[in-house]
């Protein structure tokens, strides 16, 4: 069974930085596709970031520049790197892993950016 846990949500300031994890049990994130997504109050869900098995990142053009994503195959985990964080930041960040035609998301983890 696949499980994702995603950690290191918090509230912080405008401009100040965070990092959320992602760990899998169940599965090898080298073998698949890693995504971050955001959903915000009463809006959907959005794509944020993702990592494939190349290595290779793609990112929204809103988070361009600010976040990063990463992996660690030795922790089986995903980390997005989150740099001058703005309050339109706000949201429950989400982890999805997908390999094939499966897909698995994390619980999230909520970011609040506020002064």
């Amino acid at each position: 069974q696949v499980q994702l846990v995603e950690s290191g949500g918090g509230l912080v300031q405008p401009g100040e930085s965070l990092r959320l994890s992602c760990t899998a049990s169940g599965a090898d994130f080298s073998a698949g596709t890693v995504a971050w997504y955001r959903q915000a109050p009463e809006k959907e869900r959005d794509f944020v970031a993702l990592i494939t098995r190349f290595r290779v990142t793609t990112y929204s053009d809103s988070v361009k520049g600010r976040f990063t994503i990463a992996g660690d195959n030795a922790k089986n985990t995903v980390y997005l790197q989150m740099n001058s964080l703005k309050p339109e930041d706000t949201a429950v960040y989400y982890c999805n892993y997908r390999y094939g035609a499966a897909a698995y998301w994390g619980q999230g983890t909520q970011v609040t950016v506020s002064s």
